[in-house]
Formats: structure tokens, C-alpha cells, sequence
């Protein structure tokens, strides 16, 4: 992600399938409402999405968490899932913790 102020979501280091979304505008996809409400967004089932970027069409649903220092948003932890409505209340929470851990090395 680039330096706070820029309101643009930038690719780093992934695993997945190739994509020509590594710049996403805030607000934009999944992972741009995200970045741009600073709240975790979970879609069950991406068909029914508006805004949705395609980044693989297998995907059918996906959890974007943010993470934060300062309060500032750092970057985003994306899970994207292969079947619709896999995501339960412990997908939150441990991708959340995940989140708070990674923020502590920036």
C-alpha cells in the first residue's frame, strides 16, 4: 500500500492467481470499500456485489480486514473463498487478530 493520503490501494506480495487489479481505487471493490469505510467487509456471495472486482472467476465470496497503526490504515488482509456463504463470526475474529499482530511490525 502506498504512503497515507493516497486514496488507492496498491498490490504487494500475494499468493493466488495472476491479476490486472494491483491498483484499486478506495471505494472500489471489496477491498476498496474496505480501505475507504476502515471496516471489514464480508461478502457471502460476490455475484451479488455491485461493485465487485473480479480478480479470479472462481472466487464466489470474500473477507477483507484492514489493518491499521495509529489509526491510520497500512494495508489489508483479503481472503477470497472458492464456495458462496463460507464465512462464519470465527473468520472474523481470527483474521482481525491476524491483523492487530502484523500492525505491531510496522
Amino acid at each position: 500500500m502506498d504512503p497515507p493520503g493516497n486514496k488507492e490501494l496498491v498490490f504487494g506480495p500475494f499468493a493466488g492467481e495472476p491479476t490486472e487489479h494491483v491498483r484499486i481505487p478506495f471505494g472500489d471493490g471489496i477491498c476498496g470499500q474496505a480501505a475507504e469505510r476502515k471496516v471489514t467487509v464480508i461478502a457471502q456471495d460476490v455475484s451479488k456485489e455491485m461493485n465487485y472486482l473480479s480478480c479470479s472467476p472462481k472466487v464466489q465470496a470474500e473477507i477483507v480486514v484492514p489493518i491499521f497503526k495509529n489509526g491510520e490504515l497500512v494495508g489489508e488482509l483479503d481472503r477470497d473463498a472458492h464456495t458462496r456463504s463460507p464465512f462464519t463470526l470465527d473468520d472474523r475474529k481470527f483474521p482481525k487478530n491476524i491483523c492487530e499482530i502484523v500492525s505491531a511490525l510496522f
